[in-house]
């Protein structure tokens, strides 16, 4: 668990994908990513090819980081794994979820937002949550108010994360890494602007160097 949160938060930024033709666009958009400095992707379940997206990213870019968003049942988790997910994302606190992901020993990002979320995530022991949506629960300054009791935590902000933000969030010592679809929009997607979504993958990792090393 603590490597795989590590791997994600040296990379700094997360795509949140929905593919809904991924034998068309999984393979080209995993190597978009890689060569944009970004080997990692959440493909979400709202579209029902996830895991064939997810096996078809895994096989194309091995060394990529590929994990499930969105996962709202154990069904799921079960298919998420056995496509080759890396890690399990959900949308809220189920406590029946972290405890079926923690047994089958698979990394999982709860989404919490409140002091209730955080009280149960500390039952579980995890250490990294993903906070959504970020920006309508209250954005940068919630999380900063929410890390006052519960040290313990870094977060993975997802929801209304873009380019003009990045950097006021990635510089927050709380943050491990942001979740974004800016750089991998339906219309990017559909249009298949692989280089576009590369060029956005290389600014976004720019911005996260740059504030961790300024």
């Amino acid at each position: 668990m603590k490597a795989m949160n590590q791997k994600i938060s040296e990379i700094g930024i997360v795509p949140v994908i929905k593919l809904n033709h991924p034998e068309r666009d999984a393979v080209p958009l995993a190597n978009a990513l890689c060569e944009g400095g970004v080997p990692v992707a959440e493909v979400t379940f709202r579209a029902a090819g996830a895991p064939c997206a997810i096996r078809l990213m895994k096989e194309a870019r091995p060394d990529m980081i590929v994990g499930a968003g969105t996962v709202t049942t154990t069904a799921q988790i079960d298919e998420a794994m056995e496509a080759g997910a890396q890690f399990i994302v959900t949308p809220g606190f189920d406590p029946g979820l972290v405890s079926y992901a923690q047994k089958k020993d698979i990394p999982i990002y709860p989404g919490c937002t409140t002091p209730t979320d955080y009280h149960q995530a500390l039952k579980f022991g995890l250490e990294v949550l993903k906070f959504f949506p970020a920006e309508q629960s209250g954005g940068l300054e919630k999380i900063k108010s929410m890390h006052a009791p519960f040290p313990m935590f870094q977060v993975m902000p997802t929801g209304g994360i873009c380019l003009k933000n990045l950097k006021e969030y990635i510089s927050c010592p709380v943050i491990a890494a942001c979740g974004g679809s800016y750089m991998v929009t339906a219309d990017l997607i559909d249009k298949q602007k692989w280089e576009e979504i590369t060029e956005l993958c290389r600014k976004s990792r720019e911005i996260v160097k740059e504030a961790r090393n300024g």
